[in-house]
């Protein structure tokens, strides 16, 4: 394993410090795109209940409450879920038995009440996860009366393809339900009940895995089929990856390799190079591949893929290096292999963080609008935050006005403003987005953002990444001791060095 030079102390209280101290569940789901967009691994990085941060989470529910956000809908839900964690959690009187199940009703009714199946499936699956990571029985859950996991797991027949509606509407095809699977087997995974996948009249594993060649775009099959193929593996039914007569790993690198002749690469909201679509789905795939018990095989399939890996960053801008810098130093690690590819990681940790200075965080919303989040967790999870200092987080922080120089930053803003309230929550500095400023006129950031946006929210589409936001935020407060849950803790990555788990930093 690299070892990093030791640098100088932290001026944050991170709750890691280097690669060799990170949980399963964070190297299977280190960068925040699954966990905003999708709401899977919320809640990582433990620390102890901080009375303050509560108080700050409830604060801004009552602000969106104000806003008529919390109405209806999915910050419904989520209000009710981060009450409801907030309550099993604080000290002074912790939700349990009757109690724990009074508070329970209202959360699961807003579940059931979410339209949208597959907002219903996902809300689904925080709750179950929620439960597993705050180390409470299951029976609330499951029992005489009630089966959720089951309730859960059937809303995915409901979920048809090419539904979403963003700038690659239309191009999807079954990439949404295969994300609902991926997040649903993880969710029953995490209160012990992945076998119900495979034991019954339908192998929802085999399932799923005939979704891939239902996702037209190299892009989405390759992104989403990572997480996929990865939480297969985590719950061990890999022999389903590569048996049967066919290889799905090989078949979804096969189908990167066309990208080219198939000639459908995805739209983003700003303009990136040729090489991004690339990258980004064969970072996520090596990833996967790190997770199986046949790595060598598969990083030669077609070609050298850590070559293909490299020649592909290289090609990529230094802005688009700082949002996949940390997957490539990910998937390296997990495939036991950095020190091999990165003989100086100290200095690609400092050339990516370093990058903060030439960008504009509110330049636009999407690549220079999450940069700043990335840099931030690839030194927090490299040990390198002597490399993050207050004058980065102050442009940071003071960026999100800006967002108003076209209609689709506007509506999109929130997208951005999610991603820094997790990453600021994971350095102990979340307090930057409470506290009055002066580029807000003297309001805070938090209250001037949801200011901004539009009567109860109808206008941004990714309003719900804040709420996951504020989950994550207050299920973090569980305290290091639950750092892993069974089904994370009893993983063991083939072939790459053996994680030292610490009790918390």
């Amino acid at each position: 394993m690299t070892s990093l030079p030791s640098p100088s102390p932290s001026p944050f209280p991170v709750p890691v410090d280097g690669l060799r101290h990170l949980s399963n569940e964070t190297r299977m789901i280190a960068t925040p795109w699954s966990r905003m967009v999708r709401g899977i691994g919320l809640g990582q990085y433990p620390v102890a209940y901080d009375p303050a941060a509560a108080e700050r989470i409830r604060r801004t529910f009552a602000l969106l409450d104000a806003k008529g956000v919390t109405a209806s809908g999915y910050t419904r839900f989520s209000r009710l879920m981060a009450e409801f964690v907030l309550g099993v959690l604080d000290p002074a009187r912790p939700l349990r038995g009757s109690d724990l199940e009074e508070a329970l009703g209202p959360v699961l009714e807003a579940v059931r009440a979410q339209e949208n199946p597959y907002f219903r499936l996902m809300a689904g699956c925080i709750v179950m996860d929620s439960f597993a990571k705050l180390g409470l029985d299951r029976s609330p859950l499951l029992n005489a009366d009630t089966d959720f996991p089951a309730e859960i797991l059937a809303v995915a027949d409901a979920i048809e393809p090419d539904r979403i509606k963003d700038e690659n509407a239309g191009r999807h095809g079954q990439y949404e339900k295969l994300s609902a699977y991926s997040a649903v087997f993880l969710a029953l995974g995490q209160l012990g009940l992945g076998e119900r996948l495979v034991a019954g009249r339908r192998n929802y594993v085999r399932e799923a895995l005939g979704l891939l060649e239902q996702i037209p775009a190299p892009f989405f099959r390759g992104r989403g089929g990572a997480v996929l193929l990865s939480v297969i593996s985590l719950l061990g039914y890999g022999h389903f990856i590569s048996g049967e007569g066919r290889d799905h790993i090989k078949e979804v690198l096969d189908h990167l390799d066309r990208a080219d002749e198939l000639n459908s690469p995805p739209v983003f909201p700003q303009p990136m190079s040729e090489a991004f679509p690339q990258v980004y789905p064969l970072l996520t795939m090596l990833n996967a591949i790190a997770m199986t018990g046949r790595p060598e095989e598969y990083l030669t399939h077609g070609r050298d893929r850590l070559a293909q890996a490299k020649e592909l960053m290289g090609r990529i801008t230094s802005v688009e290096r700082t949002h996949m810098g940390l997957y490539h130093v990910m998937a390296l690690h997990n495939l036991g292999r950095l020190d091999e590819q990165v003989p100086d990681l100290d200095a690609l940790v400092e050339e990516i963080v370093g990058e903060w200075v030439h960008i504009d965080p509110g330049a636009n919303y999407f690549l220079n609008g999450i940069a700043y989040a990335y840099v931030i967790q690839t030194a927090m999870l490299t040990g390198r935050m002597d490399l993050i200092g207050d004058k980065a987080l102050d442009r940071l922080v003071d960026g999100f006005p800006d967002l108003n120089r076209t209609d689709d930053d506007r509506v999109n803003r929130p997208y951005p403003f999610a991603y820094t309230l997790n990453v600021l929550g994971e350095i102990g500095r979340a307090d930057l987005l409470f506290e009055p400023r002066e580029a807000y006129g003297g309001a805070s950031p938090m209250t001037w953002v949801i200011d901004q946006l539009s009567e109860g929210g109808r206008e941004e589409p990714r309003l719900y990444m804040l709420d996951h936001a504020l989950i994550s935020y207050a299920l973090r407060m569980r305290g290091p001791a639950l750092k892993e849950t069974p089904l994370s803790g009893r993983f063991r990555f083939p072939g790459a060095a053996v994680t030292t788990p610490v009790s918390g930093v």
